[in-house]
């Protein structure tokens, strides 16, 4: 499994979610712009001191992300709060990148109608939205409890580029 983050606006919640993966030894995906800088310079300025310890990949935009998706047959998952089914209905698989939108707007209608999959995290009725990078939490848990870890998270890390 794999997390992606479609255009983010806040670099508190990117990191929260890198260290999450650093952590989960889940790969990591920013397709750009973000609304800040996210060079490796960048992240370790702020902090982000799991940094060694994540495998992230930027892509320069949503059709080079795309492009590459659908190059290695990875299954996208779009949590957003417009899907029917319930994160919890999904069975997760290493062939899956889970996308995050970004917290100002969520992903435009290209990208929503791109997705394999649509799910949401059940809330209250009138209630917006989660953080996401408690939302990334939750679905990154449920993954872990359906069989999670071994198959799907980065065992190695490779060299840094």
């Amino acid at each position: 499994m794999r997390m992606a983050l479609h255009q983010p606006d806040i670099a508190q919640n990117t990191g929260t979610i890198l260290r999450l993966c650093a952590c989960l030894g889940i790969e990591a995906h920013i397709v750009e712009p973000a609304g800040f800088p996210t060079s490796d310079r960048a992240f370790r300025r702020a902090g982000m001191d799991y940094l060694d310890q994540v495998v992230v990949v930027r892509h320069t935009s949503w059709e080079a992300f795309d492009a590459f998706r659908r190059r290695d047959s990875l299954r996208l998952v779009l949590l957003t709060a417009r899907a029917q089914a319930s994160y919890l209905e999904h069975a997760f698989g290493a062939d899956d990148i889970v996308m995050l939108g970004r917290e100002s707007a969520g992903v435009p209608d290209e990208v929503h109608a791109a997705a394999d999959i649509r799910v949401k995290i059940p809330m209250r009725p009138g209630l917006r939205s989660l953080n996401v990078a408690m939302a990334a939490a939750m679905v990154a848990g449920e993954a872990m409890r359906q069989g999670g870890p071994s198959g799907w998270l980065v065992a190695e890390l490779p060299a840094r580029r």
